[in-house]
């Protein structure tokens, strides 16, 4: 476990356990023993009704696949702004209507850059590298999260391994892959991440932060 000291003692840690059936390489998640994943340090502070986190994830790979999260979505109309600490990290982000997946952005982000989360779309964060990732977040106090999709489908549509993007063969008509670029400086005003906040931006492809945000 990381040296990591926040105002909480101790973190959430996500074991293997939670996620095999979520992986690429399932002979690989058949027969590796229960590890630690990744700790997450949830309400290190609050604003405003937002609370921030900071997600410790070491370099790991799961068989053919790098280490990832479990993936969820937001219950209700919630953006969530992340924020590179320390390492590389690469945001999956997924918007499914009627069951199908109708776009899908991919956002490589360094320490110091930052990615927003659109309302609607399900979200995994890997980590390519050889280095820890730390990152943080900020999102308002009212939002709950749900697993149940990334469980259903087996994870995202796309899985990051060592030979690249390899789709989930669990979801029907898998888009291509959109790749966008991350925030270069974090957002003074964070009130859109609350519901009534601030708007994003609509755009034929999906949903994109309004200029003003950065």
């Amino acid at each position: 476990m990381p040296n990591f000291k926040t105002q909480m003692s101790k973190p959430d840690v996500r074991y293997l356990d939670e996620m095999r059936e979520l992986l690429y390489d399932k002979e690989w998640a058949k027969k590796a023993p229960n590890l630690e994943l990744y700790y997450m340090y949830r309400g290190i502070k609050e604003k405003d009704n937002l609370r921030y986190d900071i997600t410790i994830i070491p370099s790991r790979m799961l068989g053919k696949e790098f280490v990832k999260t479990k993936g969820h979505e937001h219950i209700g109309d919630f953006k969530e702004l992340y924020i590179v600490l320390k390492g590389e990290a690469i945001y999956l982000m997924q918007k499914q209507k009627s069951g199908r997946v109708e776009d899908v952005i991919i956002i490589r982000a360094k320490s110091g850059e930052s990615v927003i989360i659109p309302a609607g779309y399900g979200h995994v964060t890997i980590n390519p590298s050889k280095s820890e990732l730390k990152m943080a977040n900020w999102i308002s106090k009212k939002c709950k999260s749900n697993y149940k999709i990334f469980e259903k489908m087996k994870g995202a549509c796309y899985y990051y391994t060592t030979s690249g993007w390899i789709k989930n063969k669990n979801y029907d008509m898998i888009p291509k892959l959109r790749f966008e670029k991350p925030i270069k400086k974090i957002p003074k005003d964070l009130s859109f991440l609350n519901i009534g906040g601030e708007r994003v931006s609509p755009d034929p492809r999906g949903e994109r932060v309004s200029p003003d945000l950065l």
